[in-house]
């Protein structure tokens, strides 16, 4: 037998292997992924719009995170909304969204600058 071909041991190990990060992603009830990494983590994924004197502009709020972060879970949304308010960027915050956790996907909004889940 050529030295080139698995052997049948090193076959079932990769396929045990393989079918064991297979499950790792798959749905449970109330979970958006089961893999542990993503079942802790917390964040929203939402649509900001800022008004200022009658005019109105999309909002990034992830250009108001640290370099490098990438998660924006309610409460740094709020903060980075209140930044926004207090600098005077902005007269009125508001937006729609989802926010995903080890709860599964639930909506969140932001009225009249203030973030509600």
């Amino acid at each position: 037998m050529p030295a080139a071909l698995p052997t049948a041991a090193q076959l079932a190990a990769t396929a045990a292997l393989m079918a064991w990060m297979i499950t790792g992603f798959t749905r449970r009830p109330g979970r958006w992924m089961r893999y542990p990494l993503f079942s802790r983590a917390t964040f929203v994924i939402i649509d900001l719009t800022g008004t200022k004197d009658g005019r109105t502009e999309e909002i990034n709020p992830y250009l108001f995170l640290s370099p490098g972060t990438f998660l924006l879970p309610p409460p740094q949304l709020q903060t980075v909304v209140n930044h926004l308010i207090n600098t005077g960027r902005y007269d009125r915050i508001d937006g729609h969204g989802r926010c995903l956790s080890v709860k599964g996907e639930q909506p969140i909004e932001v009225r009249d600058s203030r973030v509600v889940l």
